[in-house]
C-alpha cells in the first residue's frame, strides 16, 4: 500500500527503496563488524580505511565504507534544473518539469578489497560502488518521483606510501577506472568514463586527497562539455575537531573561461544525542548530479550522517 501511495511504479524506484533499507541496516550496526569499526566515532585514518599497514588488514571481500553515507530529509536548491540540456541536441529535454526547490538526498558508498600484494607486494586492488539519489518526496503533484539516481562503480589500484611533504605524511597513491551514469534513456541519459589518479596526505586530525582525471572518449557523447563544467580535478580536505568533522570537496576544470566553473561543497558532521550524528551540507556550482552537469545552483541540506570520511 505504501508503494502504491508513493507512486513507486517502476524498478528504479524499488531499487532506491532497497537502498534506503540498506542504509537503515547499516545505521543499526547490522552490516558487520567492519562497518562498526569504521564508524564516525573512531575517525579512521587513511591507513585504517585503506588497510595500508599490516595491523589494519582484514583480508579480502570484506565490505567497508568508501565515501560518506548520509541521508538528508530536506535539501533546498535556489535554482532547480527543470529542463536539463546538453551540447548534444538529442540529449536536451524539450519541455520543463515542475520540480520543487525541496527534495531528499542520500548517498551509499562501499568498497571491498579483492586482491593484495600486487606489483612486487605493494599494491591492493579494490572494487567500489557509490550511489547517490535525489528524491522529490515532497512533490505530490508529480507523484513524488526520484529526480535523479547516479551510479558509480569503480576499480581502484592503491599503493601505500611514506614520505613527508609540507608537514603532511603521504599515505597512499593510486589509479582507478571510474564509470558514472544515471541509467536513464533519451533525452536524459548521462554517463562518462574516467581514469582517475589519486594521492592522499594526512597528519593528526587532517586529511587531504587530490584526484585529477582523464576522461575516456565515448562513441556517443551524451554530455560533450562535462569536464568544462564539473572539472578535471577534485580536492578533498577533511578536518576533525573533537567529535565534529568539517570537510570540503572542490572540483575545477583548470581553465578560467567564463570566470571558471566547477563546484564547491562544505559538510559539517556533529554529534546530536545517543550516538546520532547530524549532517549539514552547503554546495554551490555545477554538477550536483550528472543530469545537472552544466547547470549551476546553490543548495543547502540537513540530515543524518551514518559514515564520515
Amino acid at each position: 500500500m505504501i508503494l502504491i501511495n508513493l507512486g513507486f511504479n517502476n524498478l528504479k524506484k524499488i531499487k532506491s527503496l532497497f537502498f534506503l533499507l540498506v542504509i537503515y541496516q547499516i545505521s543499526l550496526g547490522q552490516a558487520g563488524d567492519t562497518l562498526q569499526h569504521l564508524s564516525p566515532k573512531s575517525t579512521p585514518t587513511m591507513a585504517e580505511r585503506w588497510e595500508l599497514e599490516s595491523k589494519y588488514r582484514k583480508g579480502h571481500f570484506k565490505i567497508t565504507p568508501y565515501k560518506p553515507i548520509y541521508v538528508t530529509a530536506g535539501r533546498q536548491s535556489n535554482n532547480p534544473n527543470t529542463r536539463p540540456t546538453s551540447e548534444n541536441p538529442a540529449y536536451t529535454l524539450p519541455f520543463r518539469v515542475n520540480y520543487n526547490n525541496y527534495e531528499a538526498k542520500f548517498q551509499l558508498s562501499l568498497k571491498t578489497k579483492v586482491a593484495s600484494g600486487l606489483f612486487f607486494g605493494h599494491g591492493d586492488l579494490w572494487i567500489a560502488y557509490t550511489q547517490k539519489a535525489h528524491w522529490q518526496v515532497y512533490n505530490s503533484e508529480l507523484s513524488r518521483p526520484f529526480r535523479e539516481l547516479n551510479y558509480e562503480p569503480e576499480i581502484i589500484l592503491n599503493f601505500a606510501t611514506n614520505y613527508n611533504l609540507l608537514g603532511f605524511k603521504s599515505s597512499m597513491l593510486g589509479i582507478s577506472l571510474n564509470h558514472q551514469s544515471n541509467g536513464r534513456t533519451l533525452p536524459l541519459s548521462r554517463s562518462w568514463n574516467r581514469i582517475i589518479f589519486h594521492v592522499g596526505f594526512e597528519r593528526p586530525n587532517w586529511q587531504l586527497m587530490l584526484r585529477p582525471w582523464i576522461r575516456l572518449a565515448d562513441e556517443i557523447d551524451e554530455n560533450p562539455a562535462i569536464i568544462n563544467f564539473i572539472g578535471r580535478v577534485e580536492l578533498l580536505v577533511v578536518r576533525n575537531i573533537g567529535k565534529c568533522q568539517l570537510s570540503f570537496i572542490g572540483t575545477h576544470p583548470l581553465t578560467f573561461e567564463n570566470g571558471g566553473r566547477g563546484r564547491g561543497e562544505f559538510n559539517f558532521n556533529f554529534p546530536v544525542i545517543n550516538g546520532m550524528r547530524g549532517f549539514a551540507q552547503l554546495a554551490s556550482g555545477y554538477g550536483e548530479t550528472l543530469v545537472d552537469y552544466n547547470h549551476s545552483q546553490n543548495t543547502i541540506g540537513l540530515g543524518i550522517s551514518l559514515i564520515e570520511w
